[in-house]
């Protein structure tokens, strides 16, 4: 019989936590290099670059892939002949495990769990508690997979209960294509297939973790049923022509991978949930020796590139000069450099905002003329002037956007994916543009903000209001002055009959 030692389990979680803000698993390296080698929209290319080249740096610097560090995901597969040696119910262990890795020194992750969720939503400080799911096996060993889920991709997350005689796959594509760009494509779907409601949702978030051996799959042809839903699934979505981001492009999934499980004569529960471009696990096992030790990967796993965005014809536009003109100089899809002052405020800080203006209150900052990051970073380490600092999804703004354009004067905003109807009228009317940053690239847009300074709200943590300086940060148009939107025209033009085998 292994005895599995408490502090070896938690150090063990804490560092794969660590790890996994830092590093993609190797599959997922090579799977988004292969993408970007063949990908032919030149917006979805650089949106795939930046993530590669993004990836590459937190990698060397071991900081996190992106600003959203995720909720702490924990499988244990505890073996029925191990015994672990536990002071405390395991919840708490785990939970320990997450605290330590959420708030090293070296390299602290950002706390987004609020607890009280139908309350008062209060941040926990630390991420915790984990979404730990456990199961007992045969044999005498302990495994974990652990991973970080990220936001926009997990609100994306589906269920059904189709007819037994229904068609999964046209479920999912048509799911697929409603979800819009707020989960990050390219990245995976993990689809449950079975059971019961809980179950499938369940077998889904599972699915996640499993290898990516799509292109092998490709190669080799079918096997199963399981297996040619897959490749079903794989052609029809990237047909879709979404692409990377929403920009319009050849590959919008990497992967689709599929776990099932008996279920009711009556019943087909599927669950779907998409992993973005920050896919972020790692699996290790326990025998009682001590703690897992992870190796880093290779390097060499990552392609040669060089990101020159100025050289390449990117127009700069400075921040502080901002006037009608310019607003309406902007192009969907065109590449912009954004130089000066760029404020930040994102969903709690908007509500606030709106609250003052209800009340006539003036605003804490003056956004006439202004351009606003909907971002909620890192804490910076070291001499960092910002920790990661990747977009969040922009539609949560949206109800607010009409009132913020009308009464503040503010002319653009930067998030990441489309922006919906509302939001998109407000823009029109307004004469004010969006555009987007890539998401999976915070480290990578860190390095263009030269400045950074709490202004207002400090109380919201990560939310509060901060005027930044930036130099050369890159984003594309995606909304212009006359409501014409990227994530429209883009996944229009290059949306394709599936191949079929």
């Amino acid at each position: 019989m292994s005895v599995i030692r408490e502090a070896d389990l938690i150090e063990s979680i804490a560092d794969a936590l660590q790890y996994v803000s830092y590093y993609h698993p190797p599959d997922f390296i090579q799977a988004m290099a292969a993408a970007w080698e063949r990908e032919e929209s030149r917006g979805a290319k650089d949106a795939m670059a930046q993530i590669l080249v993004n990836s590459r740096m937190a990698a060397i610097g071991r900081r996190p892939i992106c600003q959203d560090t995720g909720t702490a995901n924990v499988f244990l597969s505890i073996g029925q002949d191990a015994w672990l040696e536990l002071s405390r119910p395991l919840q708490e262990v785990v939970d320990e495990a997450v605290r330590q890795a959420y708030l090293l020194d070296a390299n602290p992750l950002r706390a987004s769990v609020v607890i009280d969720p139908l309350g008062a939503r209060r941040n926990s400080g630390d991420n915790t508690p984990a979404m730990l799911s456990t199961e007992i096996v045969a044999g005498d060993t302990v495994t974990a997979h652990v991973s970080a889920k990220g936001g926009g991709s997990e609100n994306k997350a589906k269920f059904t209960v189709l007819n037994p005689s229904d068609s999964i796959a046209d479920w999912v594509v048509k799911t697929v294509e409603t979800l819009g760009a707020g989960w990050c494509p390219p990245g995976i779907l993990g689809i449950g297939v079975g059971g019961s409601a809980d179950k499938a949702m369940a077998l889904a978030k599972k699915a996640l973790n499993d290898p990516i051996d799509m292109a092998e799959l490709r190669r080799r042809g079918p096997s199963d049923r399981t297996e040619e839903l897959r490749l079903e699934l794989y052609e029809r979505i990237n047909a879709l022509g979404i692409g990377a981001q929403g920009l319009g492009g050849v590959t919008t999934v990497l992967d689709v991978k599929i776990r099932s499980f008996p279920t009711h004569a009556a019943s087909l529960p599927v669950g779907l949930i998409p992993n973005c471009a920050a896919t972020r696990h790692v699996k290790f096992t326990l025998d009682g020796t001590g703690p897992a030790r992870l190796s880093p990967p290779d390097l060499s796993l990552w392609p040669e590139i060089l990101l020159d965005m100025a050289s390449s014809g990117a127009r700069r536009i400075d921040l502080d000069q901002l006037d009608d003109e310019v607003i309406a100089s902007l192009t969907p899809g065109e590449t912009i450099l954004l130089n000066g002052t760029l404020y930040t405020g994102r969903d709690a800080a908007h509500k606030r905002m709106v609250a003052m203006l209800d009340t006539g209150e003036a605003l804490p900052v003056d956004l006439r003329g202004r351009a606003i990051y909907y971002v909620g970073p890192v804490d910076a380490v070291g001499d960092e002037v910002i920790g990661p600092a990747g977009p969040t999804t922009a539609t949560r703004m949206d109800k607010f956007t009409d009132r913020i354009l009308a009464e503040t004067g503010l002319r653009l905003m930067v998030g990441k994916a489309e922006r919906g109807p509302v939001a998109i009228e407000a823009i029109k009317r307004h004469k004010a543009a969006y555009l987007i940053a890539v998401g999976g690239a915070a480290y990578l847009v860190s390095k263009a903000i030269r400045e950074a300074e709490p202004v207002a709200f400090q109380d919201l943590g990560m939310e509060a209001i901060y005027r930044l300086r930036v130099e050369d940060m890159p984003v594309t148009v995606a909304v212009d002055a006359e409501g014409n939107s990227v994530h429209k025209t883009g996944p229009a033009r290059w949306r394709r009959a599936p191949v079929t085998a």
